[in-house]
């Protein structure tokens, strides 16, 4: 979750006057004054009235996120983001001598084949992480997993199949390893990089072993999100968790965390560059809006668990439109959510929802942005490129362009290289760091230190919808997706304990 910022210390300055790149980790979010609190969505730049009533819900200093997401240094270093780079590198460089050194990147996985689709379906909802069951339930995760991934694999191999038999993702990723590797090595870090998926081959529980192997003794854990969410880095740390644990090598290795770099000015620029580079394709680019399309999480994961992702996610497309800003890049422009799926309320407002009211708004120039991948796979590729190009053009929505995922984009590349080398002096720090060239709402720390502050509430999210409404509700939605799932968990029960019934006719479950 699956993002270190680099914001301007409001002591010195509003966000208005000063630099988005500044060094210093922001404060905590009761003492922003309203001048330092950014708006995501401008209406006076907005065309439209459809997101008109949602910028006063956007301020960074607004959000119901617990004090806690916002941890401060207890003594901050007046020093410029240049010279913490420098003494990053210089420290690094003496770190290395003795200690070698890996870089473990994190990311979700995906099926390389169309046999592998229901397998991968089958990992990503056995994933507790996922698909949350009362403690009492527990024992049908898996059985529930093979339900659901059985039943929705069908579907799933129509949208692999539609963009060449598999996701690209492995691939991708592994190019992104080797070319963060090459830019360590240029910065005299003579790391070595490895990949972690979550859901599929190379699983993290691999890479763990050939770091093992290798005899690793100072490992840099980097998340391939962007932001910071509980249900994506979050799942990974949890995995990563379980096994330091029960590994008396992987205890006495020293590790630290990078759990989100969406504000760093290397990303910042790359995405700025993406962006006005596809604008320029445009028969009136100034005519263009900027769709920031972010993968979505459950409302509860945000408003009762304290998930940071949200505010991240804003913050983060906050920074790119100052960038372009910088560049007279001036468009309207919003941010959605996508792929939500269940019966549970998720963040809005939704990307097919968002799609169709920019078209009855009279909108016909329409530029995506996949703020929350760097990589192209089946939410890139199927969802946004065909679903929602079809929906858009169905919308009266005339020119549809989509800015491409970062993938080994240089400036990216380079600038992960960076947050991999400021962050090695505090390798094995039990405390948060203090250095301050990337801070976010997540700062730098240990799995279990980032664990326990943002994801220690895991088992006791309450429901999105507590009080019945009758008629064609959001409440009676959710109580009917409760009724459905009850009864689903009651045949699994059923099935498991009489070992008979059509799950086991069908081969699903074993006889």
């Amino acid at each position: 979750m699956n993002c270190p910022a680099m914001t301007a210390s409001p002591s010195s300055c509003s966000s208005s006057s000063c630099s988005s790149y500044s060094t210093f980790r922001p404060p905590l979010l009761s003492q922003l004054s309203n001048d330092s609190q950014r708006s995501i969505v401008h209406c006076s730049r907005l065309p439209f009235e459809a997101f008109a009533t949602t910028s006063s819900n956007r301020l960074l200093g607004k959000h119901s996120l617990p004090l806690r997401a916002a941890l401060v240094t207890s003594n901050p270093l007046n020093i410029s983001s240049s010279s913490v780079i420098s003494d990053a590198i210089s420290s690094a460089s003496v770190i290395t001598d003795d200690a070698k050194i890996g870089v473990l990147l994190l990311n979700l996985g995906g099926p390389e084949t169309l046999d592998d689709v229901q397998p991968f379906l089958f990992n990503l909802f056995a994933d507790p992480d996922i698909i949350r069951l009362p403690p009492f339930f527990q024992f049908l995760q898996k059985p529930l997993a093979q339900f659901i991934s059985v039943a929705r694999a069908p579907k799933s191999k129509e949208g692999y199949a539609s963009i060449g038999g598999g996701s690209p993702l492995r691939h991708i990723t592994d190019a992104q390893a080797e070319e963060l590797r090459k830019s360590l090595w240029e910065k005299n870090v003579p790391a070595k990089v490895y990949v972690g998926m979550r859901y599929w081959h190379p699983f993290t529980e691999e890479a763990i072993e050939q770091i093992k192997r290798d005899g690793i003794t100072k490992l840099v854990v980097l998340p391939l999100y962007p932001q910071f969410s509980i249900s994506t880095s979050g799942s990974s740390l949890r995995l990563l968790e379980r096994i330091f644990r029960e590994d008396e090598y992987l205890v006495n290795m020293q590790h630290t965390v990078i759990p989100s770099w969406y504000q760093r000015e290397g990303y910042i620029k790359a995405m700025a560059n993406l962006i006005q580079s596809e604008l320029e394709k445009f028969g009136s680019p100034s005519q263009v809006v900027i769709f920031f399309s972010a993968h979505g999480v459950p409302l509860a994961y945000v408003e009762e668990a304290g998930d940071p992702y949200k505010a991240e996610m804003e913050e983060c497309v906050d920074l790119i439109m100052e960038e372009l800003d910088k560049r007279k890049i001036t468009n309207a422009y919003t941010l959605a959510y996508q792929s939500r799926v269940g019966p549970v309320e998720w963040l809005k407002p939704y990307t097919e929802e968002a799609i169709t009211e920019l078209g009855k708004k009279g909108v016909e120039n329409l530029l995506a942005v996949p703020i929350s991948f760097v990589s192209e796979h089946i939410e890139t590729l199927e969802e946004i490129d065909v679903e929602y190009k079809e929906l858009a053009l169905k919308s009266g929505i005339k020119n549809w362009g989509r800015v491409p995922a970062l993938g080994t984009e240089p400036m990216f590349i380079s600038d992960l290289a960076d947050a991999v080398v400021e962050s090695l002096p505090y390798v094995g720090a039990m405390a948060v760091s203090n250095l301050e060239a990337r801070q976010s709402l997540v700062p730098l720390g240990s799995v279990e230190e980032l664990l326990a502050t943002y994801d220690s509430q895991r088992r006791e999210l309450p429901a999105p919808v507590t009080m019945w409404e009758w008629g064609w509700t959001k409440s009676a939605e959710t109580w009917n997706g409760r009724a459905a799932m009850l009864a689903v968990l009651a045949l699994l029960v059923l099935e498991v304990t009489t070992g008979k019934g059509f799950l086991h006719q069908w081969g699903i479950l074993p006889s």
